[in-house]
């Protein structure tokens, strides 16, 4: 399968879960990342969920995150350069809509890519040696890059690992760990 054929694929299958599903899904992948060992850093990147994509819905982990006391980094996206602006989660923060329905902070505290210590990634597929399809834009790729060697990425997925592997590009950027319902997979 091309990657335009498993995008659509997983699109499919997101769009038939139902939103109670999201939440019972989303609520099972926070709970099973406890159990992973990545809790003593400071800085942890998370995107804000797109509610009409039927995205893993991060509010779980925002609470773990901030009930931790850590640092939440969040982002806004530029679309004329594919790249991403970083900012701290406060209390003040203004979060608005763009274009696309994703939910951005309108401004803040700057945070650079070099300061993040853990991302977690949104996707639409994933495969058993950690390659992983998001909507195809490169925005997560081109930000990975900026992040330090050590930062750990995280793919957050409602399905189980494609057995088929993905063909990839000298840009992709593997997954350290996907976390699903069902089970952790470490790459």
């Amino acid at each position: 399968m091309t990657k335009s054929e498993i995008r659509k694929k997983y699109k499919a299958f997101r769009k038939s879960l139902s939103f109670d599903q999201v939440d019972d899904f989303s609520l099972s992948i926070a709970n099973r990342l406890l159990q992973l060992d990545i809790w003593d850093s400071s800085c942890y990147h998370i995107f804000l969920s797109i509610e009409e994509q039927k995205e893993v819905n991060t509010e779980f982990i925002l609470n773990i995150l901030a009930g931790k006391d850590k640092n939440i980094v969040i982002s806004k996206s530029n679309f004329d350069d594919i790249s991403m602006t970083h900012y701290l989660l406060t209390d003040g923060t203004k979060i608005k809509k763009n274009n696309y329905n994703i939910p951005e902070p309108v401004d803040g505290i700057e945070i650079k890519s070099s300061q993040i210590d853990v991302v977690f990634i949104p996707l639409l597929a994933f495969d058993n040696s950690g390659n992983r399809i998001g909507y195809g834009k490169g925005f997560y790729d081109r930000f990975l890059s900026e992040c330090k060697p050590e930062t750990i990425k995280i793919g957050l997925s409602f399905f189980d690992a494609e057995a088929e592997h993905f063909e990839t590009s000298e840009n992709d950027i593997k997954l350290d760990y996907c976390v699903t319902p069902n089970q952790i997979y470490r790459f």
